[in-house]
Formats: C-alpha cells, sequence, structure tokens
C-alpha cells in the first residue's frame, strides 16, 4: 500500500495476463473465494518486470520471460477487502513463459476464466474479463 498525503491509501501492484483457449488465467489464494489475477507487489528497489517475474514464480512455479513482457492496461478500480474505499491501482501486463503452472506458496488453485465467471472476481479482474471479451479474445 502506497499512502498520498491527500488521498485514501491505495493498493499498488501488478498483474499478468495470459489468455489461452479463449480464457483468462487466474488465481484463488488460500483461503479466499475469489479468483485474482496472479501477481502482487514490488519490493524496495523492484522494477514492474523483476517483481512480476518474481511473484509469478513465487505463486505459480514458471518463469517469465522478460524480453517479451507487453503492457496491457493500467487499472484503477475498487480494492477487495478494504473497507475504507481505497483503490487498487494495478498495471497489467502480458508475458511469455516457460514452465508448467503449478499453484504454490499462497495460491490454493489456478482457473481458466471466461466473462461468464466475473461474478467470481473483484472489480480490477472483472474489468480485464470485460475488455478481453470486448476485444474478442476470451468467451
Amino acid at each position: 500500500m502506497t499512502p498520498r498525503s491527500s488521498e485514501t491509501p491505495y493498493v499498488d501492484s501488478l498483474a499478468w495476463i495470459l489468455v489461452q483457449d479463449r480464457a483468462l488465467l487466474s488465481v484463488r489464494t488460500k483461503g479466499k473465494d475469489k479468483f485474482y489475477l496472479p501477481g502482487g507487489k514490488r519490493e524496495p528497489g523492484e522494477s514492474d518486470v523483476a517483481a512480476l517475474c518474481r511473484e509469478i514464480r513465487e505463486e505459480l512455479g514458471v518463469e517469465l520471460d522478460p524480453m517479451s513482457f507487453s503492457f496491457f492496461a493500467a487499472l484503477r478500480e475498487r480494492a477487495d477487502g478494504y473497507a475504507d474505499g481505497r483503490e487498487v491501482r494495478m498495471t497489467c501486463f502480458t508475458a511469455e513463459h516457460r514452465g508448467e503452472l503449478a499453484p504454490a506458496r499462497e495460491i490454493a488453485e489456478h482457473r481458466w476464466l471466461t466473462t461468464a465467471d466475473a461474478g467470481s472476481c473483484p472489480p480490477a479482474g472483472r474489468k480485464v474479463l470485460a475488455m478481453l471479451g470486448e476485444a474478442g479474445l476470451i468467451g
């Protein structure tokens, strides 16, 4: 969370956008019901690419190719799980990967979602599903 002096604090995060077979990769954290975009927060001094590579390796056991990163979208949506109305400010990237997806650490499972699954996602996930659906990339 990065506070601003005159604003409500916000959650600053990064997300990996992976579409396969007309569905979006999403993950569910242990103890949660909703599915989130895979990714997380930067550590001090970490670039977006380094942070997202680390987070995806830790969460899903695959290696992202740093040279294949492509900006997808910057989102500002209501953050899930905060009663104070704070936002999540999420920078999303696509990137190629190697390895087999295998949930690890705090990730209970991964699932491939379509626009029909929007109700199982927080606002940022719903926004990405809608964007991909409107572009005809997912069902």
